[in-house]
């Protein structure tokens, strides 16, 4: 049986960036490696990587393997890694002696976020082996957010807090800056009227429309003409005295009639 001793690993680098995987294994006979490349879903056998070390200058992320076979025709591979590569990242960021350390080189950013709809915090890391990542939302570990990018699918009121990631590897750990995620809820209010004595007080409804809505954007809608029914007076009214109201409190007012 052939036994991989050593798999290669994962690196996350700068375009440039020198790095070489290695593969070791051991048989009781000899053993040949050969090692292949994929690119868009499709393997190559890479000319002349025969060796168990693939010295690899970085210029486009790729995925590797290593297969090894003894003189017998028995054949094993290597694990999969990914070759990743950030072609936008300057070499003068990593620092003068780099040991293959996690250096963020993107930080997530603050969010203001609708409850219901999607939530995505992004951030980066390079690093020899690549960077694991661990989310944090107000200092609680977030057990099923350990990707670059954590995502929320439906956010709730609970997810608002201070968000940050930290990437780590066997060289250390680096943290991601802190960052503010606000979940706000929007409740429209739509009051549909017919006759001018269903409408509560304008304060009324000012004090209801005030209390659901945490934005600062009033949409008013006054229907005055109606198919079956005669003609109304109060919405025109009630837009006009809402509205005077409304900007009093420093909201930004829509107002639309019919």
């Amino acid at each position: 049986a052939i036994v991989i001793t050593e798999q290669p690993v994962s690196v996350s680098v700068p375009a440039g960036y020198a790095v070489t995987l290695r593969c070791r294994a051991k048989a009781r006979t000899s053993l040949q490696y050969q090692w292949f490349c994929q690119r868009q879903s499709v393997s190559y056998q890479i000319p002349g990587a025969t060796k168990q070390d693939l010295p690899i200058t970085a210029q486009q992320t790729q995925l590797y393997t290593c297969r090894i076979n003894d003189r017998h025709r028995n054949a094993v591979f290597s694990d999969w890694v990914k070759v990743e590569v950030h072609p936008c990242v300057a070499r003068g960021l990593l620092p003068q002696v780099w040991q293959g350390e996690p250096v963020i080189i993107l930080n997530p950013t603050e969010q203001k976020v609708e409850v219901g709809k999607p939530l995505q915090l992004q951030c980066a890391a390079v690093g020899v082996p690549a960077p694991s990542y661990q989310w944090y939302q107000n200092g609680n570990v977030l057990e099923h957010q350990k990707k670059k990018k954590l995502w929320v699918t439906h956010a709730k009121a609970s997810d608002s807090g201070t968000y940050l990631c930290c990437a780590s590897n066997n060289h250390g750990e680096h943290w991601t800056n802190a960052v503010d995620v606000h979940i706000e809820e929007i409740s429209p209010v739509l009051v549909p009227t017919k006759r001018s004595e269903s409408l509560p007080p304008a304060e009324h409804l000012l004090c209801h429309l005030f209390l659901l809505a945490t934005g600062k954007m009033a949409l008013l809608v006054g229907n005055n003409r109606y198919q079956h029914h005669p003609n109304l007076v109060a919405p025109v009214m009630d837009v006009f005295e809402l509205s005077r109201l409304l900007k009093q409190l420093g909201f930004q007012v829509v107002s639309l009639l019919d």
